[in-house]
């Protein structure tokens, strides 16, 4: 499509010169759109991830990078934490594990579809 539309302006305006500006300009361009459209999220998203771990405390309850659910019981140094996954079951992770603070209404939306299941299941027997 850019080779028609170069086309049709150099023949319009009967020199090649202006189809070399034209294609020098949109080669330019593609960078400095990959910059806004793909690097400047990406950064966006890890400078937000890493003020996320930095303030996770002792009692929050969090979601690891495996999926794992818990509750941070403990500090291991700068760069660990304890996880209590159950009551006492407690697994030692990275800092860099943690994805994101696990929110209490997930955890009811899922016990409320968990109990509507059994209860339509209970309805066909």
């Amino acid at each position: 499509m850019n080779a028609h539309l170069s086309t049709l302006i150099a023949s319009s305006s009967g020199g090649g010169g202006s189809a070399a500006i034209l294609q020098l300009g949109i080669l330019l361009l593609i960078p400095f759109a990959m910059y806004f459209f793909m690097i400047r999220p990406q950064r966006r998203r890890m400078r937000e991830q890493q003020e996320l771990q930095r303030s996770i405390q002792v009692g929050d309850e969090v979601i690891t990078t495996s999926g794992v659910y818990g509750t941070i019981t403990g500090e291991d140094g700068d760069a660990r934490f304890w996880l209590e996954i159950d009551d006492d079951v407690q697994i030692r992770i990275a800092r860099a594990a943690i994805q994101g603070k696990a929110s209490p209404d997930a955890d009811e939306q899922d016990d409320d579809a968990d109990e509507l299941e059994s209860a339509n299941t209970a309805d066909d027997d």
